[in-house]
């Protein structure tokens, strides 16, 4: 496998893609370590679900306003001035959306302040008048974090644009950082608090102060500006629309969770939290982290028409991401009380909370390769500039999810694991749903198609299978095998040997079934420059 696509967009997607998952990484042990500080202070219980549950009102403006929407609705009409030479005209566009958005953002956050007493009490209708009271003074908090990263959003989107992925990699690591000072020493004085204040002093730092420098030593080029009539500003404000409801489906997905799991015992919005933070770790790094790398060079190519090297290009994307989860979504399942152990039971978090944990983080981990291949899918559509159509389909396919909560929930009563395996099975209907469609939607290339996906998918299915047979037996043994002492220490070993051998043993399958993407992940990691 070849990274020529790539370099033709005039920077290789491999060593991006590289980048992308080292940095996200770092991301994700930072996260684990933020909700290690969670669970050690607080436990898992009503201030930790009021604290989760404060996020609901500002995720929302987030995911439709200020979340991935602007970048990858900005980053094909920025990137198209750019590759034309036009730099003048894509700083205009930047100016113009930053100005409109910015000023559109900051009064729906000065509005949701008002509203928040009223909007807290509709979307968490089974919380006493304690939890309501402090997860209305938490979200007053964290709602001013979604102006940082709005204007953060939308600066890391010129950055992608130029290839330079360094710094929009590490503005989520200072905002984990933040909150793990909100807990350690912010929580000291201001209880659970501290942690709201934590996140809001990570996300002006991460997502302004830092693209804000780099984008000052690199160049660029902002003014004031309302011009809503530049053709350029009015195909981004087209653009983003559908996208901000195609990117956001997977967060509104946790939005109707944590309105379900208000009606269930107190800890289930903290334990469904927690759980589908430990997928996003995976996720984020291989699903994002390589979608993020290649949106870029899909753009570039479907911007000079070259149908056959974005048609590969996307069809290695899917294998790379396909070929990672794989393993992943199997050390999820059969490690899940392992990981959840070592990462939370620490002072005031019990066993029990972390078996409820585990057991969302099974159903979650069934939806890992779904999610990561969306994540690529999606930006496939918006290469072409078809941002409606994986609007179309998420709606379908969230119009589907309300019911398929209730039916496991209430009906056979599968609590909080019903509403996590309720957004596994979304996931895959979506990505199927839109893979089929993406297919048929890119023009045809004049020069040979590339090879079909079944028969890859069918030696790494069976690779798969076999790994997590040796995983299951292994991790068995080692329990009835091991001696007892210190609990987490003894999780650790245990999920480290089940996770190194079923790893290697994968490999070793993949290379003698010719999967060329095990020597594909060595080249890309080894890499330098």
């Amino acid at each position: 496998m070849r990274d020529s696509e790539g370099q033709k967009a005039g920077y290789s997607w491999a060593r991006a893609s590289a980048l992308m998952m080292t940095a996200i990484f770092a991301s994700r042990l930072l996260g684990m370590l933020r909700d290690t500080v969670i669970a050690f202070r607080f436990g898992q219980n009503e201030l930790t679900d009021a604290y989760r549950a404060a996020f609901q009102l500002p995720d929302l403006l987030f995911f439709m306003v200020a979340g991935g929407a602007l970048s990858s609705s900005l980053m094909p009409v920025f990137s198209g001035y750019w590759e034309q030479g036009r730099k003048g005209e894509a700083w205009r566009v930047f100016s113009i959306v930053a100005t409109v958005m910015v000023g559109i953002t900051t009064a729906l956050v000065l509005l949701l302040e008002l509203m928040a007493p009223i909007a807290v009490a509709l979307m968490f209708p089974g919380f006493d008048a304690d939890r309501l009271a402090l997860t209305t003074q938490l979200t007053r908090v964290v709602l001013p974090a979604q102006i940082c990263f709005l204007l953060g959003g939308l600066m890391m989107a010129t950055l992608y644009a130029r290839k330079h992925f360094l710094a929009p990699a590490l503005g989520p690591n200072i905002y984990n950082i933040g909150i793990i000072f909100g807990g350690l020493v912010l929580a000291l004085w201001l209880g659970v608090a501290g942690l709201a204040w934590g996140a809001l002093l990570g996300a002006f730092i991460g997502s302004v102060l830092l693209p804000l420098f780099v984008m000052r030593r690199l160049g660029s080029a902002f003014r004031l500006e309302f011009n809503l009539k530049h053709e350029g500003a009015r195909e981004v404000f087209r653009l983003m629309l559908p996208v901000m409801f195609g990117l956001s489906l997977p967060g509104i997905y946790m939005l109707i969770l944590r309105v379900f799991a208000s009606w269930l015992p107190p800890g289930a919005i903290s334990a469904l939290d927690n759980a589908n933070r430990q997928m996003q770790a995976p996720l984020g790094i291989v699903g994002q982290g390589i979608a993020l790398a290649i949106f870029p060079a899909l753009t570039s190519l479907a911007a000079r028409g070259e149908w056959g090297a974005l048609r590969l290009t996307l069809r290695q994307g899917l294998r790379l991401v396909w070929f990672l989860t794989a393993p992943a979504t199997v050390l999820l399942m059969v490690l899940a009380e392992n990981i959840s152990r070592v990462l939370l039971q620490y002072g005031k978090f019990t066993p029990t909370d972390t078996q409820l944990v585990a057991s969302a983080l099974q159903a979650f981990a069934l939806g890992l390769f779904a999610w990561s291949g969306q994540a690529l899918i999606a930006r496939g559509f918006f290469a072409l500039r078809d941002s409606l159509t994986p609007v179309l389909i998420g709606s379908a396919v969230t119009v589907l999810f309300v019911p398929l909560c209730v039916l496991l929930t209430r009906v056979l009563g599968w609590g909080h694991v019903g509403l996590a395996l309720a957004t596994s099975i979304a996931a895959t209907a979506q990505m199927v749903w839109m893979f089929q469609i993406l297919n048929r939607r890119m023009p045809p290339a004049e020069s040979a198609e590339p090879a079909p996906l079944m028969g890859f998918l069918l030696r790494s299915g069976l690779a798969t299978l076999l790994m997590g047979a040796l995983a299951y037996g292994l991790h068995a043994a080692l329990h009835r095998l091991m001696p007892d002492f210190q609990v987490n220490l003894r999780s650790l070993l245990i999920g480290a040997m089940v996770a190194t051998m079923g790893m290697g043993f994968y490999l070793i399958l993949c290379q003698r079934l010719g999967i060329r993407e095990v020597a594909y992940v060595q080249r890309v990691f080894r890499r330098r420059g």
